[in-house]
Parts: C-alpha cells; sequence; structure tokens
C-alpha cells in the first residue's frame, strides 16, 4: 500500500521571500491562497505578462511584481519558490536552479518537480488544518478542506484561547502539563464505542 510520506510544516512566510514565476491563471490561484492563509507574505511575482486579476490583488498586498522574463538572478535570496508558467520548459529550469541552490520549488502541475505541495487549508481563528494527497488528487483535498469547514466548530478558537490562559496556570514541568492538558481535553475526542 502507498503512503504519504510528506512531512507537514507551517511556516511563517511573512519571515520568508517567495517567488511566483508566471502570470497567468495558476499564479493567481497560488498567490490567493497563499495571501488568504497568510495575508503578510513576502512575495515577488516575474511575468513577461499578468493577469488583471493578479495586478489589483498586488496593489492591496505587499507584492513585488517584476513584468520580466524569469532570470536565474530572480531567485537571489528567495526561500521559496512556486512555478507557475504554460512553458514546461521554463518550469524545468526554475527547478534546476532552485535545486542548485538549495531553494525549495514546487512546479504547479508537476509533482515529480515538487519540494512541498500546498495543499488544502482550514482556518478558524488560531486552528489551521492542512490536507495533502501527496499531489494525487487536488479535487480530493478540496473536498476535504469544505468537510472541515463544515465540522470544526466557529467557537473553536475561544476553546484554544481558554486553553491557552489555563495552561499559563498550570504548575510543574513541560510533561506534568502536557499530562495534565491531555487529561482535561480528553472529552474533545469521541471514544469508540466498545463492541
Amino acid at each position: 500500500m502507498e503512503r504519504n510520506e510528506l512531512y507537514p510544516i507551517f511556516l511563517k512566510v511573512s519571515n520568508l521571500k517567495i517567488l511566483i514565476v508566471g502570470g497567468g491563471n495558476v499564479a493567481l490561484e497560488k498567490l490567493t491562497f497563499l495571501l488568504k492563509s497568510s495575508p503578510n507574505a513576502m512575495v515577488e511575482m516575474v511575468s513577461p505578462m499578468f493577469r488583471e486579476e493578479t495586478v489589483q490583488l498586488a496593489k492591496s498586498s505587499n507584492i513585488i511584481m517584476h513584468e520580466d522574463k524569469y532570470n536565474t538572478f530572480y531567485l537571489d535570496g528567495k526561500h521559496i519558490v512556486v512555478a507557475t508558467t504554460d512553458n514546461v520548459a521554463v518550469n524545468e529550469q526554475v527547478y534546476h536552479d532552485c535545486r542548485e541552490r538549495s531553494i525549495l520549488v514546487n512546479v504547479a502541475d508537476n509533482p515529480p518537480f515538487c519540494d512541498f505541495y500546498m495543499g488544502g487549508i482550514v482556518t478558524k481563528g488560531n486552528v489551521k488544518v492542512a490536507i495533502s494527497t501527496n499531489g494525487k488528487s487536488p479535487t480530493t483535498a478540496k473536498r476535504l478542506r469544505q468537510f472541515f469547514e463544515d465540522v470544526i466548530p466557529e467557537n473553536i478558537d475561544d476553546l484554544v484561547k481558554n486553553l491557552n490562559e489555563f495552561r499559563k496556570t498550570i504548575k510543574g514541568d513541560f510533561e506534568e502539563k502536557v499530562e495534565t492538558l491531555n487529561e482535561f481535553t480528553k472529552g474533545l475526542v469521541s471514544k469508540k464505542k466498545e463492541e
């Protein structure tokens, strides 16, 4: 049986420099979801042309746009790159250039040329759930995202904030605090009924 071996992490992209190569529909989609999740993301874009929607979105954010063809000097100082052009050769060149520089790269719709995938995301206040299908089915990730948006209660953030305040009052070392919080929150997870 195949297994998803990806390691999920949550990045503080307001501290990282991101480059999106491309200015079409896919670039707009990636930028939109990135800013929805992280409005203060530091993003630069390079493309010979940009969709009007992308230009408008960039104006309301901290996005730097370069109306130019891709060149390796745009990689300088970048931590993450997303290639979204409709030119396979350019996307693959971006991938190889990033690999040479140890920059994390995602080539849209080309899983073998990805160090990471941009999965479905559900956000409710401080709670964030990321969903991955190992690059196999973005549609499944989308449906799961919709499911979790419905299932996670709107007041989950109140619970998180209250538990954070409670955590501050607990005495003892790290392990004792974890044990106390585990005992206190075990009712949040419904137990499997005995057969």
